[in-house]
């Protein structure tokens, strides 16, 4: 038997997917007899999908049918996608999923009983249903972040920071949870692109974007807002906190070492911050932040405003 840790590879490549029997299969059983028809089964059905969490939701459920589980933990590092399904359990087996060399993630099944020999087969052959549908979903996914990322910063982009901003004040009025926007903005930052040239200007840019993301929870947000202006949402964070996180971020960009042909470039920020009041809709939440970054500019710059 194999241990309760061990990490098993799973590559397959379409020849012997072919051979396994996989193609235009008839949908879900109620309750499958055996092995060859569930796998048969979830052949079929988990390509209906390029969501992972539907994906994986669905093998979950139903590779149970033979196998029972406590628990599935799926993480792909590369896109940053970690997903659970059920409660943690005591023995664990752990698999990496792979594709002619591409990487599809790591897959770990938990429950509080030992897996048998018979139980480890059983699931490692179901998991070569699994293969084709996380590789196009992990393509999807791909393709739509990039969609909605700034390639030079690797930060939201606008179309992101419209979408995520509206969601967000809809979370925040679900949940009766504070939300605060911090607006930051490079102080003469046109001086660092006409004394040092654009790729200069570049390299800060992305180099100021790190530092910003350095600094944050996993579950705030950037996006570059303009040219050399980032936005960065704070979910379930009041109007202090937030202004707490602001001076972190100031005093965090100031510290940190940026060269252009061999000379140290000192750079500041403002930042402006607002937090959503009742009603108020996203393009009010950046109006104020937008106006309380200017009264930080006017002020002198290198430091943070609170919207009124």
């Amino acid at each position: 038997m194999k241990s309760p840790s061990q990490t098993n590879a799973i590559d397959f490549d379409s020849a012997k997917l072919q051979r396994l029997g996989f193609g235009q299969q008839p949908p879900l059983l109620e309750r499958p007899v055996s092995l060859a028809q569930l796998r048969q089964a979830l052949g079929l059905q988990l390509q209906t999908s390029l969501e992972p969490q539907r994906i994986l939701g669905l093998f979950f459920r139903e590779i149970q049918r033979l196998v029972p589980l406590d628990a599935l933990n799926y993480e792909h590092q590369p896109s940053d996608l970690r997903l659970q399904f059920g409660a943690r359990g005591h023995h664990s087996i752990s698999y990496s999923l792979s594709h002619e060399g591409e990487q599809l993630g790591e897959l770990v099944f938990r429950r509080n009983q030992r897996f048998s020999e018979q139980e480890q087969g059983n699931l490692e052959s179901l998991l070569s249903t699994l293969l084709f549908p996380m590789r196009n979903a992990l393509l999807y996914r791909a393709a739509t972040q990039s969609a909605l990322r700034d390639p030079l910063t690797d930060t939201g982009n606008r179309i992101a920071m419209d979408q995520t901003l509206e969601r967000e004040i809809e979370m925040s009025r679900r949940h009766s949870q504070p939300l605060s926007l911090l607006m930051l903005d490079i102080d003469h930052f046109k001086h660092i692109n006409d004394t040092y040239g654009h790729s200069a200007g570049d390299e800060v840019l992305k180099a100021v974007a790190a530092s910003i993301k350095n600094q944050l929870r996993n579950v705030d947000m950037v996006f570059r807002f303009g040219g050399e202006e980032f936005m960065i949402l704070l979910s379930n964070t009041s109007r202090e906190a937030a202004a707490m996180v602001g001076e972190r971020l100031r005093f965090a960009t100031q510290a940190q070492d940026y060269e252009a042909e061999g000379k140290m470039i000192e750079l500041t920020v403002s930042i402006g911050c607002s937090t959503l009041l009742p009603g108020e809709s996203a393009e009010s939440l950046l109006r104020r932040a937008d106006s309380a970054l200017y009264v930080a500019k006017r002020e002198g710059r290198n430091r943070l405003a609170m919207a009124g």
